[in-house]
């Protein structure tokens, strides 16, 4: 029986998912890529194309020194490789190791870098894999010293002025092609303890040094897993993880895991896994559970919440209070503000709609302050210092009238990251605020964060969102296709990038998604305030729903299943926080995301956690 070829996308992520692909190969060859992942898959191509160009440029004084391999077929581009190999080039592009069909491990490293007459592996991805520290370290008491390398040569030095952040698909990764390499003859060293591998982020200012001996470790048990998943040795069974929400299998796992009433729709997998220890597998089970939290259940999530979430499940609650009356930040004049980004490339557009609460004469109006220049242009700078010259006028104005002010915003992590960002990107243009300035406002009372209050007010079953959120509210947005996903699509036609046709009718189309998204914000704060709110019940009102007669409640759940699709409650996954890919906008992540396990069947020897899947890392899932 030939031996299952594996990719380094497959050793990460959902297990259920690669036996699937496995036991389908036609369907995987034909199905097009999700536009979601179309997208990121664009975005890693471009930075990988930035990162050639750059690192090209460095060696353009010593020819045959950087190798660019050429795009072709994989036993093309393998030979070339290894010819290039066997030339001695320094720095080899685009490589790609021959398939290893003996052991089942195939994959390409964007470089290979020649040290001690052998190679190690450079991967190059779309997300940060390092930050800047707040201070300088001291790592003469750290027992592993944090490494990077000047791009322009392979040389590792402690860095006392970075903090590495590991993402779990690169160590993989790099662990996979330094396994290739070993077994080919190509590797910078024989002992494993000497190895090392590299990652370059989507700052692309360092090469980011990783030791591989502890990494090979792990290497090999997921691998031999894996290869025991792929070859149909070990059964696997569905299970909502993280990345369902963009997987193509949904649309058979979920209603499977609707049929059986899975506990994994309403709890997050280290919550999933402490249930089943005390016999609890079904959202009935759950939603009728009398006694103790499990002893292993989390300690950032509320026992009670989880149970809630049960039965909001069974009931098809979209909503539950906590408190008896929400509360919620009021101001005598309110700014609701939402930016539009695209990708990594720069802030395009800051919406705003202002509303005076004491003067009813004042209108209340939508202002933006965009740029149309394709990003990243340093026009980016005017629109935002014209944004932020007002929005500091309307604060200062409401302060000398003596009223109170607060600028609203959804999900302040994408916000104050692009406010913090401009301000360091800019700093000494025209109207461009001091980066403490900007600390100063976004630290105060008066920017909010409505997400955040909605959290503190509520137990969100269908997930957090604003798009989730705000039609509770009774808000709807004008355009069916609005989300943080299609307006790339448009603001790529807006503005003409790439191969897309401009079509300025698409730029009215953004500031209307814009405009909706700020009135969303409003609409749902001032139902916060309101006393339509108290219609929802309470998180008490719905445990004593365990009170219930329990075949009215059987018969109740059977006979008035759940109206959502239960892929709409499928959890974002665990945040890359640095990338804000987790938009809490569209996000669907409730209040039971999950950051991503599986379980497979009795018969496959029991419940097994496996690794988590950063779901924001759109880099490595473009890979």
């Amino acid at each position: 029986m030939a031996v299952p070829m594996l990719h380094p996308r497959d050793l990460a992520g959902c297990e259920h998912r690669l036996a699937l692909d496995v036991a389908h190969p036609d369907l995987v060859r034909d199905r097009p890529q999700p536009p979601d992942v179309a997208r990121r898959t664009e975005a890693a191509g471009r930075h990988r194309d930035r990162v050639r160009d750059l690192l090209a440029s460095m060696h353009t004084d010593q020819p045959g020194a950087f190798v660019v391999i050429d795009p072709g077929p994989t036993p093309q581009r393998a030979e070339a490789t290894l010819a290039a190999c066997a030339a001695g080039a320094e720095w080899i592009w685009n490589a790609t190791l021959p398939t290893d069909r003996a052991a089942g491990r195939r994959g390409h490293s964007e470089l290979l870098v020649r040290v001690d007459g052998g190679y190690l592996p450079v991967i190059v991805v779309n997300h940060r894999v390092s930050y800047p520290a707040k201070t300088r370290r001291d790592l003469a008491g750290e027992p592993t010293v944090f490494r990077t390398s000047p791009l322009w040569g392979w040389v590792p030095t402690p860095d006392p002025y970075r903090v590495g952040r590991n993402h779990r698909r690169d160590q993989l990764r790099l662990a996979q092609l330094t396994h290739m390499l070993l077994d080919a003859g190509l590797a910078a060293a024989d002992d494993e303890e000497q190895l090392r591998a590299g990652v370059i982020g989507l700052d692309a200012d360092c090469i980011v040094v990783h030791r591989m001996q502890p990494l090979l470790d792990d290497y090999r048990t997921v691998f031999e897993r894996r290869q025991a998943i792929a070859a149909g040795r070990l059964v696997t069974t569905p299970r909502r993880i993280g990345e369902c929400r963009s997987c193509v299998w949904w649309g058979r796992c979920g209603p499977e895991l609707a049929e059986r009433r899975d506990i994994s729709l309403v709890a997050a997998g280290n919550q999933a896994d402490a249930l089943a220890e005390i016999g609890l597998t079904t959202i009935d089970q759950l939603a009728h559970h009398r006694g103790p939290a499990p002893v292993n259940w989390p300690g950032n999530v509320a026992f009670d919440d989880a149970i809630v979430n049960a039965i909001a499940w069974l009931t098809d609650t979209p909503l539950i209070r906590r408190h008896e009356r929400p509360q919620v930040a009021r101001a005598d004049v309110e700014v609701d503000v939402d930016m539009e980004s695209f990708g990594e490339d720069g802030a395009y557009l800051w919406g705003t709609l202002l509303t005076d609460n004491v003067d009813p004469d004042r209108p209340v109006v939508y202002r933006a302050f965009a740029t149309w220049d394709p990003l990243p242009t340093r026009d980016e700078a005017r629109s935002f210092a014209e944004f932020w010259r007002w929005l500091m006028a309307e604060r200062r104005q409401a302060h000398e009238a003596g009223k109170t002010f607060a600028a609203y915003c959804y999900s302040q992590q994408a916000e104050n990251r692009w406010l913090l960002g401009s301000a360091d990107r800019f700093a000494g243009a025209p109207g461009i605020p001091r980066r403490k300035e900007v600390e100063a406002f976004i630290g105060s009372a008066e920017w909010v964060d409505i997400y955040e209050a909605v959290g503190t007010n509520f137990i969100c079953p269908q997930g957090k969102g604003l798009k989730k959120i705000a039609p509770v509210a009774g808000f709807t947005w004008r355009d069916a296709e609005a989300g943080g996903a299609a307006s790339m699509d448009w603001y790529r036609a807006a503005v003409g990038i790439g191969d897309a046709v401009l079509d300025l009718t698409q730029r009215d189309r953004l500031l209307e998604y814009n405009e909706d998204d700020v009135q969303a914000t409003k609409v749902l704060r001032e139902w916060m305030d309101s006393a339509d709110v108290l219609r929802l019940p309470t998180a008490a009102e719905l445990l004593a729903f365990r009170g219930a007669d329990d075949a009215d409640v059987v018969d109740s759940a059977e006979n008035d299943s759940p109206a959502t699709d239960p892929a709409a409650t499928a959890g974002s996954g665990a945040v890359d926080s640095d990338a804000q890919d987790s938009d809490a906008r569209d996000s669907d992540a409730g209040d039971a995301a999950v950051t991503g396990s599986v379980v497979p069947d009795s018969e496959a020897g029991g419940a097994q956690r496996v690794e988590e899947r950063a779901a924001a890392d759109e880099g490595q899932r473009a890979e």
